[in-house]
């Protein structure tokens, strides 16, 4: 039975969690009171008042997001622990037509706390490397408050364009992907996991501008300019709006495909990014002879970029009901092989919603990753111990050489009332931050989503 190591809970997580135990006892009096099970908020609809708010054009949001992970085999260190992660996401979206009489216009804020530790950092992965996945992928970048959405979109041309600006992640919008899975690998915009150096996904924010346009009712263009500014990344910037530290812009591409086979919805997508600030080669100074061994600078290119394809798809219904049955899904990226540790990664696996006519909204989820590291990133690691003189992987100077890193991920999710899903789930890592001398893992999480 695995010890609890550091497994805190901040004083939110534990009104929440008492919340869920009210709730298993709760009764369903009436749809939209509090713990409610048909309302899709757990502290229901305030007296009517919620609902009056939104029809006005308030809409009020709180999410929770809390993961579990537990080392039950293997891995870097194989003294078993467990580790709880979480998210609380407080925002508010402003229909501005409604408010202000701003044609196709809206607003969104949203101010986000993360919270916890991770299994992956020290248990799964060397901590010398790191890795590349996570166990826990809420667990990341500075747990910390930070402002995560701050923008106003407006429409033209009866809805054909539409202009987003001010402060949103990429992956709101180009590459998309649902986050139902714990596992990194399998949990939103993909690209944003292989080149976060200069795409930052939720619940980072920067500077930005999106246009889309709609060609036909099922396929619509898209372009941005992200500000590319490491600093968003500091813990204490979460609310920096200065554009200090600025290096260049990200621009992505994408066309996006959203037909519907048979009455079933799908949704494909093929996109490019571009950086125009300058990133180091991985391995050669600018004599073309490895950095580590020469004690020369890593040369410099003048761009980044990479591609991605996505591919969601429903493929079965029970009956009438497209709200049941089996989805598949895929996603690949290729990366700049000069400036980035990981040259390509794709992932598929299948969903399917309402397995059994007693649990309707019920789900089970399968998926499969490959993460695979640029040679030439593997080169360097192999002149950084050259040039250190050391070959012993045991050795604390030694710099583990990565390679390719497999997941698994299998859950099954619970829905306990419209506001809370819960989903215990099973994840199995082979060569753990490619390296092949860590033992493969299994790992036991629960992942919790909330609505209040």
């Amino acid at each position: 039975m695995p010890q609890i190591d550091r497994f805190r809970f901040s004083p939110a997580t534990r009104t929440l969690l008492s919340g869920l135990a009210i709730a298993s006892l709760a009764p369903c009096a009436q749809a939209a009171a509090m713990f409610a099970s048909d309302s899709p908020w757990m502290l229901g609809d305030w007296g009517g008042t919620r609902t009056e708010l939104a029809e006005r054009g308030y809409d009020f949001t709180l999410g929770y997001t809390g993961e579990m992970g537990a080392n039950l085999h293997g891995g870097y260190d194989d003294d078993k622990t467990a580790r709880y992660s979480d998210q609380f996401a407080l925002g508010i979206h402003l229909d501005l037509q409604k408010i202000l009489g701003w044609h196709d216009a809206e607003f969104q804020l949203t101010v986000t706390e993360r919270h916890g530790n991770n299994i992956s950092n020290d248990r799964i992965n060397d901590p010398r490397v790191g890795g590349f996945t996570s166990a826990q992928e809420v667990w990341g970048r500075g747990q910390t408050w930070r402002l995560t959405q701050m923008w106003i979109k407006q429409k033209y041309f009866d809805g054909a364009l539409d202009v987003k600006f001010g402060r949103f992640g990429q992956g709101e919008d180009f590459n998309s992907f649902p986050c139902d899975f714990q596992n990194l690998a399998f949990c939103g915009s993909q690209v944003g996991n292989w080149v976060g150096d200069i795409w930052y996904n939720w619940p980072v924010s920067q500077w930005a501008l999106r246009v889309k346009y709609n060609l036909t009712p099922e396929l619509y263009a898209q372009i941005g300019a992200y500000e590319q500014n490491p600093s968003n990344l500091d813990r204490g910037n979460g609310f920096k709006l200065s554009g200090s530290g600025t290096q260049g812009a990200v621009i992505p591409v994408e066309l996006v495909w959203s037909p519907a086979v048979n009455g079933l919805k799908g949704e494909y997508r093929a996109g490019y990014y571009y950086s125009n600030a300058k990133a180091s080669d991985v391995y050669k100074d600018s004599n073309e002879q490895p950095a580590a061994l020469s004690g020369q600078a890593y040369r410099s290119s003048s761009s980044k970029h990479g591609f991605w394809l996505g591919a969601q798809q429903q493929v079965t219904s029970l009956a009438s009901d497209h709200s049941r049955g089996l989805s598949v899904f895929a996603n690949a990226t290729l990366h700049d092989k000069k400036t980035n540790a990981i040259d390509n990664y794709v992932q598929a696996g299948v969903v399917y919603k309402g397995p059994f006519d007693a649990r309707a909204k019920d789900d089970i989820g399968f998926a499969l990753a490959r993460v695979h590291v640029n040679p030439a990133y593997r080169k360097n690691a192999q002149a950084i111990n050259q040039a250190r003189g050391v070959s012993d992987y045991n050795d604390p100077l030694f710099r583990p050489i990565q390679d390719t890193e497999y997941s698994a991920e299998l859950y099954y999710g619970i829905h306990l009332a419209d506001w809370l899903t819960v989903r215990p789930n099973l994840q199995y890592i082979r060569h753990p931050g490619g390296v092949s001398q860590v033992d493969d893992a299994l790992i036991g999480g629960i992942k919790i989503q909330s609505s209040f």
